[in-house]
């Protein structure tokens, strides 16, 4: 199993940094690859709350169910696959710090099938998103 983290404080209070990265309709606006996200359960999102994400990824389109494994507001979300390319699950950390909030994104993955044989690529490209996720992330939080 791959895992890999990312921090960025954004400049906005918790709570709205929270709701906002709650809203899987925002998903699209910063995270590259991604055509669409929805959730596919009733209610508000919490443990057990089911969602799509379809992505474009290394020329592939895929798309990947998943549920959140994981919810305490406004600190924590996590999620895990439930159907897509191979195995994965991460989440975000979400601290209030002077003047922001601290947002922390891990992913833990293990590429099988076509993806096991480009594993060290697929790691690093997966990685650079992230990081290109949490910098649009920013911009477009921050720009609100």
């Amino acid at each position: 199993m791959q895992h890999f983290e990312e921090t960025i404080v954004i400049n906005r209070p918790l709570e709205a940094v929270f709701a906002l990265a709650m809203d899987f309709a925002n998903h699209a606006h910063w995270t590259p690859g991604l055509l669409e996200a929805r959730l596919t359960s009733n209610g508000p999102v919490g443990v057990g709350s089911t969602y799509i994400y379809n992505t474009e990824f290394m020329g592939r389109k895929m798309e990947t169910s998943g549920e959140i494994s994981a919810f305490n507001a406004p600190t924590l979300y996590q999620w895990k696959s439930t159907s897509g390319p191979f195995p994965m699950s991460g989440g975000m950390r979400f601290e209030a710090t002077e003047g922001g909030t601290r947002v922390t994104q891990f992913t833990d993955a293990e590429p099988g099938g076509f993806f096991k044989l480009a594993a060290p690529l697929l790691m690093s490209s997966m990685k650079k998103q992230d990081v290109e996720s949490l910098q649009k992330m920013k911009a477009w939080m921050e720009s609100r």
